[in-house]
């Protein structure tokens, strides 16, 4: 300010707008000197240096698995292993600082690594830790969690990782300044840099074109390991599947469908479909007869002496793949995700047939089978209605699903008909298996009471796990009870399938979602039960012996769209009898 002042005071004759002149061009020095000044604390990079550093960042910090399954079947004692894994270092920083250059200019640098950052290292750290591959039907998941879901996958854990491998680089990454081009000359040399990355990812790739073209060949997935590129391609293949699904209409299903109409005073039919999550057949009580489990985990459902099938496939390991195919013709035998996708569902044939359907939801929605549901057919969540004690923090209880099933009842039976309503349980959805059941379930102890799998035994997780399966047992009694209850009045039926299974760490791996060619038999394998009131034998010609002896057979989801159209006695084109579970029975 001394020298401020000496320069206002050499020429008093100055005027007031003088002064304010020389002033502004003094501040504007004064704030160019220190803006230097903080400049030169920081590092001065190319755009190009900076791209090549964060690609090795990401080698080391995020690649681990993808490495340990390229490498995992090979020698490391022989010459050739040490250069696959050299070449295939090489080819995953060419390749990533080649898609860097793709996406990143000197303007948008570093926002936009800030968000890739950011994203990689939360992908890091969830396939880390649970042993997921970030492929399309993964990030199809991920992009519907809900934020109740969200919360449980988010602990202190995760929230040192992301401090260590996107909070301390991103601050770094703001440190630094890059260094300004000429527009050409920066796209000249862009374009040179992306080329040459290119020229040696090439070079990289016939070096070991024998190992790498049969790794590539026999185990796919590995590629949905090579982090960032793995959620970038499947997000991208999830946007381009969505926009195409949005610009046009679901194609129709089962338009020549009929449904036999019961004969004059016979007793309404109601069906109930119940969806389970996450329940794997390793762990169902009910499967102890046939050399399953041996812990009692569905005591009340054994005491009603259901049908239990023992051998059940899902058709995917998450339920973004498993619950549209569940309710659709093709099921995982002629497996086609955009036609599932782009299709109506099993509940449009019976809606279209003449049965009411409804819908009831305690997840995170029906993942479009029941949308657009024509005639009288209604959707709800259980959330919504809110039952008495039994929804806090975003989630409810799956008691709840039964939430004014009494007065369902005596409407149907007051209008007659055949019914079909749906229930989309809770059910054991991971990892906070303690949130899925109330305390009076928790007879198998010590129970891991944490969010953050990591902190439990391998035991606990198992005794939370079969806490949740009780609590599930205890639902589908309260529901047949009810049911059996109405006897008089209603023929009734309940099937209930498990979408897919779970990992509980047997080979390091946790929950579920990997892909369904590698997938262990603990994802893949489901418990699936049925049973009739006596009325809805009678009604159906149903041989009971026969249909436990079926039981005992191998099953899938691929039965369950069939054998429902065959329940409910609707013919159509889309029906193949030689699925339908009940036809060799009645």
């Amino acid at each position: 300010m001394d020298l401020l002042g000496t320069a206002l005071g050499a020429d008093a004759a100055l005027d007031g707008s003088a002064r304010m002149k020389l002033l502004q061009r003094f501040t504007s020095r004064r704030a160019a000197s220190a803006s230097a000044a903080s400049d030169s604390i920081g590092i001065e990079i190319t755009l190009e240096q900076l791209l090549l550093a964060i690609s090795v960042f990401w080698l080391v910090s995020a690649n681990q698995l993808f490495f340990v399954a390229a490498l995992k079947s090979r020698l490391w004692s022989l010459p050739a292993t040490w250069g696959f894994g050299l070449a295939l270092t090489v080819l995953y920083i060419t390749v990533t600082f080649a898609v860097l250059c793709a996406l990143v200019s000197r303007w948008n640098a570093k926002p936009v690594l800030t968000a890739l950052l950011i994203a990689t290292a939360s992908a890091s750290y969830f396939m880390q830790s649970y042993g997921v591959y970030l492929d399309p039907s993964m990030l199809r998941n991920v992009v519907r969690t809900d934020l109740a879901e969200t919360r449980e996958l988010l602990g202190w854990r995760w929230a040192l990782h992301m401090a260590l491998y996107a909070a301390l680089p991103t601050l770094l990454l703001w440190r630094v300044r890059i260094v300004q081009r000429p527009w050409a000359r920066a796209l000249v040399l862009r374009m040179a840099y992306m080329l040459g990355a290119l020229a040696l990812a090439v070079a990289a790739v016939m070096v070991v074109f024998q190992p790498f073209a049969s790794l590539m060949r026999n185990h796919k997935e590995v590629r949905y390991l090579a982090t960032p590129s793995n959620y970038l391609w499947s997000l991208g293949s999830v946007a381009v599947a969505q926009l195409k699904g949005a610009a046009k209409p679901r194609q129709s299903l089962g338009l020549d469908a009929v449904m036999t109409a019961l004969p004059a005073g016979a007793k309404p039919h109601l069906v109930v479909m119940v969806v389970g999550e996450t329940a794997r057949a390793a762990n169902w009580g009910l499967n102890a007869s046939t050399g399953g489990y041996t812990r009692q985990t569905t005591p009340e459902l054994a005491a009603l002496n259901v049908i239990n099938f023992s051998q059940v496939t899902s058709c995917g390991t998450n339920t973004e793949v498993s619950l549209p195919c569940m309710f659709a013709p093709v099921g995982r035998r002629n497996y086609d995700e955009a036609a599932i996708r782009t299709s109506e569902s099993l509940l449009h044939v019976m809606a279209r047939a003449g049965a009411q359907v409804h819908w009831r939801d305690n997840q995170s929605g029906c993942k479009g089978v029941c949308d657009g549901l024509p005639g009288n057919s209604t959707v709800d969540q259980v959330l919504t209605l809110n039952p008495p004690g039994l929804c806090s923090d975003g989630r409810c209880m799956d008691e709840g699903l039964l939430a004014g099933l009494d007065e369902r009842i005596a409407a149907l039976r007051a209008k007659g008909g055949k019914q079909v309503l749906v229930l989309h349980m809770l059910g054991n959805h991971g990892p906070s298996y303690f949130r899925r059941y109330p305390p009076a379930f928790e007879r198998f102890k010590p129970a891991c009471q944490s969010d953050d799998l990591a902190r439990c035994s391998q035991n606990e997780i198992v005794n939370a796990y079969d806490n949740a399966i009780l609590y599930t047992d205890h639902v589908l009694a309260q529901l047949i009870t009810k049911l059996q209850a109405k006897a008089d009045g209603l023929d009734t039926a309940v099937v209930y399938a498990s979408d897919h299974g779970e990992s509980l760490g047997e080979s390091g791996l946790f929950l579920h979602g990997l892909p369904y060619a590698i997938a262990p038999k603990e994802q893949t394998q489901v418990p699936m039960v049925m049973w009739f009131s006596p009325g809805m034998r009678q009604s159906l010609g149903l041989n009971e012996p026969c249909l436990r002896q079926r039981a005992t057979q191998t099953a899938s989801h691929d039965n369950l769209f069939h054998t429902a159209l065959g329940l409910l006695n609707i013919s159509a084109s889309v029906y193949e009898p030689d699925l339908d579970l009940l036809k060799p029975c009645r």
